[in-house]
């Protein structure tokens, strides 16, 4: 429902036709009918818009037992994911493509399904712990456990951007403590995870100077258009954010006004306004708050648990999970 309705599913219409599957879509858009099964070929399909496609095409590839075949990918953005999704694959036995460049070619047909059990543990989720990490540099201390430095998880380079800033950042062997400093602009690459715009947005506005993050081209499909999105909540909020191409600037250093914002449904929107909102100079309201339910249902009251000076910053709804503000 919402905006994730109006997402493009251009993909399929033009991708899974050439593999024998027969697809119904709206105009490019859900609901989706689907029906196949897959039937591997060789097939070149572009990896500018999302990664997600291209995850779900190696996996359909090992599960239809592909033997022979390749696919080749161009213009491949956010290959961090594409690396998480070969090792999950490796994890569960799945037959694994050789990978060559932007082609993956598969020489092995998938090996026969197993009914034995697997114990796996999925990681910690660098995307939405980026957030608590964020709050932990405008109003902590914070200590974030269960997020591993080591993870392939593209997201993890919050931590590249906290460094830039000049956060106060230590790895312990218990987790990530992150503490207020006094913050610079900085210049950050994202283009190969998109999803940390929101939470260096909210980063940026309490570093003195301008902050410049690369990749606006791939926040157009999201929940919503992020870097319109952005510009317009963060100018709520005192914060100027210039969009020239694929460069996003901010202009931090600034007080943080409180403001009523809306989420534009989008949860990652909504947690970058309540982390901005830890240090803000009034209330902020934010209208639609609980569209964080789509990946982390937690999120408030999370945040509500993580000490003196964040927990005092906010208040929570007596019912928040029928509360919308």
């Amino acid at each position: 429902e919402g905006s994730l309705a109006g997402r493009p599913m251009d993909f399929f219409d033009a991708v899974l036709p050439q593999l024998g599957v027969d697809v119904q879509s709206n105009q490019g858009k859900l609901p989706l009918t689907v029906s196949g099964p897959l039937q591997p070929r060789d097939i070149t399909i572009d990896g500018s818009l999302s990664s997600q496609f291209l995850t779900g095409l190696l996996m359909a590839y090992a599960g239809a037992g592909a033997s022979g075949q390749t696919i080749t990918v161009t213009d491949l953005k956010s290959k961090p994911y594409i690396d998480l999704t070969l090792d999950t694959m490796r994890a569960f036995g799945m037959a694994l493509p050789e990978v060559d460049g932007n082609q993956y070619r598969y020489t092995n047909a998938a090996p026969e399904a197993s009914n034995e059990a697997l114990s796996f543990t999925v990681e910690g989720d660098w995307s939405g712990g980026a957030f608590l990490l964020v709050a932990g540099a405008i109003a902590g201390p914070v200590l974030v456990r269960g997020l591993d430095p080591g993870s392939s998880q593209a997201d993890k380079a919050i931590l590249d951007a906290l460094m830039l800033a000049n956060a106060g950042l230590a790895i312990e062997a218990k987790g990530i403590r992150v503490l207020p400093a006094d913050m610079n602009g900085f210049h950050f690459d994202a283009t190969d995870c998109p999803d940390l715009f929101p939470p260096l947005v909210a980063l940026a506005a309490y570093c003195n100077g301008k902050t410049t993050i690369r990749g606006v081209n791939r926040l157009t499909h999201k929940e919503s258009n992020r870097a319109l999105t952005l510009q317009d909540e963060f100018d709520k909020m005192g914060v100027t954010i210039d969009l020239d191409g694929d460069l996003m600037t901010i202009h931090g250093g600034e007080t943080v006004k409180g403001a009523d914002l809306y989420s534009h449904h989008d949860h990652r929107i909504a947690m970058a306004g309540t982390v901005a909102a830890l240090r803000a100079n009034s209330e902020t309201v934010i209208e639609d708050a609980m569209a964080v339910r789509k990946s982390y249902p937690r999120f408030y009251r999370d945040l509500r648990s993580l000490g003196a000076t964040i927990s005092s910053a906010f208040e929570l709804p007596g019912n928040l999970t029928g509360s919308n503000h």
